[in-house]
């Protein structure tokens, strides 16, 4: 049974204490826009699996209670980075194994300002999950006094100008890129705009990353409404609708810690295999993609990403971005939302964020970021500890 997306919504992802609201709110918000997208009443939704990962247990009965008492199952989701992109892959499973028709899938954060500890900064690694993650990089670059997560990819970058000649302006490039990209993106959560330059020059986080190629922390939500080709027949949705035509989630394997290298302990090996496992299943590869909305939580992460996509070969990725090939005008337009650089990274809203990004793009609905022509898209998203989610949407 197929499945489709037939709503989206999304907040302005925004600065963490910058708005006066609670994850209740922002969760209603996104929740409404998807329902009215989709001309779809809350009383019709059958399942809702709620991502965040740093609210209380329960948390998402209590956004869900916002939008309606119908007491439909509510499923609580934390997969890291990930959460949001798992939500949306319980909300397609439900529908494609036939036990609900229409679905929403739900994702929010409210998080505290500053830099993510990345769940290794309490100092007691053997119980932190991300406890081999990180002893792969202390073991490999030592432990340094930056924030862990910047640390890790940091050192996966360090790594990749070793190996491939890959240059701090190559880096730079990424956010220079999806900083632009997000100018037009009113629910981004900047619109500023930055020469590679400029980044280059910005405050160190961890070398060779500056603070404008890392992503910020963020409040913000975002959802989707899920359906079978019956409901969207009955319902008339055929021109909301964006079929789920193939997704994989994979996690880690021996391969993530045996090289010792942080590349692979950051998730460029789950991210290749998910990518494939969604290549498979949709009957489509990454020459038939036109629009990819990826997990660029570091300017690095997109690099690694474009290999394990199968956009170039490894090592390439570098003069790939400075080709211009991933921006308006290129082979493919990758983050036009801005990214996570640049739009924001509330980490439970973020796979949701994708998915509206990529549903407005497939409908023409983007605005003065829209990809002419677009029909099929791809969605990366990746947590840490570890989880990737690749979804390949289509519009028929």
């Amino acid at each position: 049974m197929k499945a489709y997306i037939v709503g989206v919504g999304m907040t302005k992802f925004e600065k963490p204490e910058s708005r006066d609201w609670q994850y209740w709110d922002m969760a209603k918000e996104a929740g409404t826009q998807a329902l009215a997208d989709a001309g779809v009443a809350y009383g019709q939704v059958q399942q809702l699996p709620v991502g965040y990962c740093f609210q209380a247990s329960t948390a998402g009965q209590r956004a869900a209670y916002e939008l309606g008492l119908t007491g439909i199952p509510v499923y609580n989701v934390n997969n890291n980075c990930a959460t949001g992109s798992t939500a949306l892959m319980m909300a397609r499973q439900f529908v494609e194994g036939g036990i609900a028709d229409c679905v929403l899938a739900l994702g929010f954060e409210k998080m505290q300002r500053g830099a993510l500890g990345g769940g290794a900064d309490s100092g007691d690694f053997k119980t932190s999950p991300v406890a081999r993650h990180y002893g792969i990089m202390a073991a490999g670059h030592g432990f340094e006094m930056s924030p862990p997560t910047a640390q890790i990819f940091g050192n996966a970058a360090r790594e990749h100008m070793e190996r491939y000649g890959t240059t701090a302006a190559q880096l730079a490039a990424v956010g220079a890129k999806n900083h632009r990209h997000s100018a037009d993106n009113p629910r981004a959560q900047f619109q500023d705009v930055y020469t590679v330059d400029e980044i280059l020059a910005a405050k160190t986080i961890h070398r060779p990353l500056t603070k404008l190629q890392c992503s910020p922390t963020s409040d913000g939500a975002a959802a989707a409404v899920v359906v079978s080709e019956r409901f969207v027949v009955e319902h008339g949705l055929h021109d909301k609708a964006v079929e789920i035509a193939g997704q994989a989630m994979t996690t880690d394997t021996e391969e993530s810690f045996a090289s010792g290298s942080c590349i692979d302990a950051v998730g460029r090996p789950m991210s290749r295999e998910a990518a494939r496992q969604a290549y498979e299943r949709s009957g489509l590869g990454i020459e038939d993609v036109d629009v990819v909305e990826l997990h660029d939580c570091f300017s690095v992460n997109e690099l690694l990403t474009y290999e394990a996509l199968g956009m170039c070969a490894v090592g390439e990725s570098g003069k790939l971005v400075e080709s211009g090939a991933t921006t308006h005008g290129g082979r493919w337009v990758v983050n036009p939302s801005g990214g996570l650089i640049s739009k924001g990274h509330p980490l439970g809203a973020t796979g949701l964020a994708q998915a509206a990004e990529l549903a407005w793009q497939l409908r023409g609905e983007a605005g003065g970021r829209q990809v002419p022509g677009a029909r099929v898209g791809l969605a990366h998203n990746i947590g840490l500890g570890g989880a990737a989610v690749v979804t390949v949407l289509r519009r028929e």
